[in-house]
């Protein structure tokens, strides 16, 4: 069952953050992943939820998106992220 991942992200260095940005997509794609929505405009439609930088990724199982986070070809982006960013990050199964 496809799965996707949904991250809120507040980048705290910009600059360092396009490091990560160059490293994460090929982890994605090599996971069976892509890119559904990646920091476009969004806007809150209902409650308080301030997005900062909303990217949801697909994946064709939650097993699939699992091993993408956890994998070591993901590591040093993820290593990236936690230095440049704050990130909530939940995964869900479709339907």
């Amino acid at each position: 069952m496809t799965a996707y991942v949904i991250m809120d992200i507040e980048v705290t260095d910009p600059e360092g953050y396009k490091e990560y940005i160059k490293l994460a997509p090929d982890t994605v794609k090599l996971y069976g992943g892509k890119y559904i929505a990646r920091g476009g405009r969004n806007e809150t439609l209902e409650g308080d939820w301030q997005v900062k930088r909303l990217v949801i990724l697909e994946f064709p199982s939650l097993e699939q998106a699992k091993n993408w986070l956890n994998s070591s070809e993901y590591a040093p982006a993820r290593k990236l992220r936690h230095r440049y960013a704050q990130t909530k990050m939940v995964v869900v199964e479709g339907v």
